[in-house]
């Protein structure tokens, strides 16, 4: 397992899309709009391969001096469960220590709320509706 930093616009951030497109959007009847992902050139785009094949990906994006969001965890449906996630997340984490952050906020998904719990994040909040379905907003500092 290798995990790397993405370019925007590259072959591999296209099937960082794919696997988004399938595994998040996809299931709920939804889909990406383009200035949605051009938005994304100032994200941390983060990618796990197995031979170049892309098997897990997440962005974190700024939301401030002290604080990115993670965004678009997404993990192949047969891996999942196999601690793809967990190395996504610490990796995550590093890089945006050493990029000075100090805090991780995201929207999680009320079906994802125990795995990122067991990864140290606390809901701070009630739950919501986006996207169509439950989330909660979910934090660590780092």
């Amino acid at each position: 397992m290798a995990l790397k930093l993405i370019d925007h616009g590259s072959k591999e951030y296209k099937a960082m899309v794919e696997m988004r497109r399938a595994i998040l959007r996809k299931p709920l009847g939804i889909d990406f709009d383009q200035a949605e992902l051009d938005r994304e050139h100032e994200d941390i785009l983060i990618g796990c391969f197995e031979d170049e094949k892309l098997e897990g990906c997440c962005l974190l994006t700024k939301v401030d001096n002290n604080t990115v969001r993670l965004r678009q965890m997404a993990v192949l449906s047969g891996l999942q469960g196999k601690g793809f996630g967990r190395v996504l997340m610490q990796f995550a984490e590093n890089l945006a220590r050493d990029r000075g952050y100090t805090k991780i906020t995201m929207h999680a998904r009320k079906t994802a709320v125990g795995f990122y719990q067991k990864q140290g994040y606390r809901v701070v909040g009630d739950e919501f509706q986006e996207i169509s379905i439950p989330h909660y907003i979910m934090e660590k500092d780092i």
